[in-house]
């Protein structure tokens, strides 16, 4: 803050023509002054504005493939997998709304001025079976289509979709937590998450510094990518390197859209496998640790 100084002696009296003019450029300099030193705190200070929605006909088409017929018996085998029930009972249907799903940006984590703190990955819906087991239904765009790429247990991305206050949930995968970003505050939804961030929350600037430290080197394109552990794998042969060669790539944020949706095209339609990237890092990981729960 400017100090100011006591005026100095006048022999022109208070109030005259003068020295008003004299107060009023004064304060207007001062003034002037202040804001110019507070103009970058408030660019550093600015809130990232949240990711665009999908469009509606996104989010319509990615139903119609998560309601289809193929899918739904895809569903009964898949919920049979463990001997719960018969595939020809399981009866799934798709229940609730379909969501988009987020996930940490990675140009968030770069540091890129503007960038969304998160990214559309795929769209999600939740199927039940007779006996009320659940999955998630994750549908992607793929050479202009909108198709199935994974089913994983759970509800996971509804039920976390469903507890937004306000502001945009997403998913930082790599520890699997999630999040609410709102304004400018980052809020935890689960036990991962207030383990990242504490249960108070933290503002959307020490989020980034957080995760810039924690993947800053691992982003797709960096050494750690290109000697193949962004798949949450190290240095692999034989048949290992076959498997990772057909492996999707890490994809920057936005390199995949094709349409309105935006960058949910970055999942790769590997139908039955865990083919969604973030950050270079597998899903497949985060579906490991939802079988594991």
């Amino acid at each position: 803050m400017t100090e100011r100084s006591a005026p100095a002696a006048s022999a022109t009296a208070p109030g005259t023509p003068a020295r008003r003019t004299a107060v009023r450029a004064a304060a207007t300099g001062t003034l002037a002054a202040a804001l110019l030193g507070l103009a970058p705190q408030s660019a550093l200070a600015a809130t990232p504005a949240p990711p665009p929605a999908p469009a509606i006909s996104a989010v319509t088409e990615a139903r119609a493939a998560a309601t289809a017929p193929d899918t739904l018996a895809t569903l009964s085998r898949f919920f049979a997998r463990d001997g719960a029930v018969a595939a020809a009972k399981a009866q799934p249907r798709i229940e609730g709304r379909t969501v988009p799903v987020y996930v940490l940006s990675p140009d968030f984590v770069r540091g890129k001025a503007g960038a969304p703190v998160s990214r559309l990955e795929f769209l999600a819906s939740t199927a039940v079976s007779a006996d009320g087991q659940k999955a998630s239904v994750w549908t992607a765009r793929s050479r202009g289509a909108w198709k199935v790429v994974n089913i994983a247990t759970g509800d996971d991305e509804a039920r976390y979709s469903a507890a937004a206050d306000g502001g945009t949930v997403f998913q930082e995968p790599q520890i699997n937590a999630w999040y609410e970003q709102r304004g400018d505050r980052i809020r935890p939804l689960d036990a991962e998450a207030r383990k990242a961030i504490g249960a108070g929350g933290i503002t959307v600037a020490a989020y980034q510094k957080r995760v810039a430290k924690a993947y800053g080197d691992k982003l797709p394109g960096s050494a750690y990518d290109r000697r193949g552990a962004a798949g949450g794998y190290g240095p692999q042969d034989g048949a290992e390197s076959a498997a990772a060669a057909a492996r999707p790539q890490p994809v920057a944020a936005g390199a995949a859209a094709d349409d309105s949706s935006g960058p949910v095209t970055a999942a790769s339609a590997v139908a039955g496998t865990a083919a969604l990237l973030a950050l270079g890092l597998s899903g497949a990981a985060a579906l490991r640790r939802r079988h594991s729960r």
